[in-house]
């Protein structure tokens, strides 16, 4: 059984016992009686979801209000846990969209990401935006993390990527194979990402969320973007930091 179907499932659960408890409500008990029989034998029929058939036990007849409640809460806790998630609805957007389209020439290098969820979302954005690969660096979780694949939404296994130890090395590959590599850090006077001139191919390093990327290797790289900021913090989510300029890249690489 799907996520889906078990979905429908619990709101029909809950559709049902929130009829049940308006007829209690409207003291109808013949209505209450027969919505209560039907209730129960319905949530027994329903094997393929135990802990969904285990409420049939607690519908006896003559059930209360409060009984009821009994049944209730558990269903509204479970549809909680059980909402349409962002996976379904990538998974319901697989139509095709993009497929066959050559990559953007980017590779997003990251290093020393101390969230696994930031990884995983840095892995839905590229997939998003059409990057090539992604190198992860220093202790960045790699998709074998649960959390990483959990954020991504099944884009680890679209975005190809490879595990580097040390930053300085991913960055002397990317410069031997001709892959200029362009900082995002808060440096004083960098140009914004939308009015920065993007070589392609190229590789967008983004370092660690409280300690950025270390100096030397930002003196390493082919230039430096910096997203302008307004507000009293001086820094965003690194996630957030990267699906901005990943816009700016992409809009850069379609108007070739």
């Amino acid at each position: 059984m799907t996520a889906k179907e078990e979905q429908a499932l619990w709101q029909e659960a809950l559709q049902k016992a929130r009829t049940l408890d308006a007829a209690l409500q409207a003291d109808d008990l013949s209505a209450a009686a027969r919505l209560s029989d039907a209730f129960s034998d319905w949530l027994a029929a329903q094997e393929a979801v135990p802990r969904l058939a285990g409420l049939a036990r607690l519908v006896t007849p003559g059930l209360t209000r409060r009984q009821l409640w009994c049944v209730l809460v558990p269903i509204e806790r479970r549809i909680a846990k059980l909402k349409v998630t962002d996976v379904e609805i990538l998974e319901g957007d697989a139509d095709g969209v993009g497929e066959g389209k050559p990559p953007m020439a980017l590779t997003v290098v990251l290093d020393s990401l101390r969230s696994a969820f930031n990884v995983g979302g840095i892995f839905r954005t590229a997939e998003c935006f059409g990057a090539e690969r992604i190198i992860l660096c220093g202790y960045t979780a790699t998709p074998e993390d649960p959390r990483v694949a959990r954020a991504a939404l099944g884009t680890e296994r679209r975005v190809p990527w490879r595990y580097t130890g040390d930053i300085r090395e991913a960055v002397a590959a990317l410069q031997a194979e001709g892959t200029p590599c362009i900082a995002l850090e808060t440096v004083p006077d960098a140009p914004p990402p939308d009015r920065f001139e993007w070589p392609f191919p190229c590789a967008l390093l983004l370092g660690n969320e409280r300690f950025g990327l270390p100096a030397d290797v930002v003196s390493r790289c082919a230039g430096v973007v910096r997203i302008p900021l307004f507000g009293a913090k001086n820094s965003l989510n690194v996630g957030s930091a990267f699906a901005i300029a990943a816009n700016a890249i992409r809009r850069s690489w379609e108007a070739r």
